[in-house]
């Protein structure tokens, strides 16, 4: 919805925040409240278009790293 109407594709993490301002805005809508609704967008989710298409085509899974793949992958990284 937020992306037909305002021509921006949110990122992933902006998307919840997105939801909870169009439910209150049903909200006060419906109950005849005026409020300034303001929600946080922080980039857009271009560079998400692969995962978009994968979680849509149900092809996305969740990989939970052991502590031995974090342990790996911190001693991967650079001293400094």
């Amino acid at each position: 919805m937020f992306a037909r109407i305002e021509g921006i594709l949110p990122a992933p993490e902006s998307s919840h925040a997105i939801k909870a301002a169009i439910d209150e805005a049903i909200k006060c809508k419906e109950t005849g409240e005026a409020k300034n609704i303001v929600f946080g967008l922080t980039g857009t989710g271009y560079f998400d278009m692969v995962a978009y298409g994968q979680f849509n085509d149900g092809k996305m899974s969740d990989f939970i790293p052991s502590d031995e793949d974090i342990a790996k992958s911190i001693a991967q990284l650079p001293k400094i």
